[in-house]
């Protein structure tokens, strides 16, 4: 666990106590190497309910063209059928109060399952920036370890052509004498 409170020292100028539970985590899968990312959709949608997926259906439906052109279809039907073709015998005239009362009864069942959907939707949407977080924060490590390999590296052939500038240089003045 000092390698790991090392590493968060060098990587975040911090002391271990200092960060946070993900970034802990996400530190120690980078210092074991492990990979982070992973297909947010699948793993979202694995923790789903039954009721979570018949809203988020009932939304994709309800919130579709074809919904609406469809539901406009029927409109202009059910106001032909009750005031040209059932002249005499109606089943709902003019002022439609049945079609009234099943339009309200639809939007009083659709509005909070649509609702329902939009806060899974928001709900996904956090799930997928903590992730997104997860995996910027481990590539961004990555880029600093980087940094540093090549940094110790650059450091050790600078070192390495001093000294051989320094033979050099006294190769040249011993022939000079």
């Amino acid at each position: 666990m000092s390698d790991i409170s090392d590493y968060i020292t060098s990587h975040f100028k911090r002391s271990s106590r200092d960060i946070g539970e993900v970034e802990r985590r996400i530190l120690e899968l980078s210092h074991q190497k492990k990979l982070i990312s992973s297909d947010t959709n699948a793993e979202f949608s694995a923790g789903a309910s039954f009721g979570d997926r018949l809203a988020d259906n009932i939304a994709k439906v309800g919130g579709s063209w074809g919904f609406i052109l469809g539901f406009c279809f029927f409109l202009v039907f059910w106001a032909l059928i009750n005031t040209i073709i059932l002249t005499t015998r109606a089943f709902d005239p003019y002022p439609f109060i049945f079609l009234n009362l099943l339009l309200s009864m639809l939007a009083a069942i659709q509005a909070p399952i649509i609702m329902m959907s939009q806060n899974r939707q928001a709900a996904r949407d956090r799930f997928e920036a903590a992730k997104d977080y997860e995996v910027n924060l481990k590539a961004e490590l990555e880029v600093l370890s980087l940094h540093e390999k090549i940094d110790v590296k650059v450091l050790a052939e600078l070192a390495a052509l001093r000294q051989e500038i320094a033979a050099l240089h006294r190769h040249v003045s011993k022939k000079d004498d």
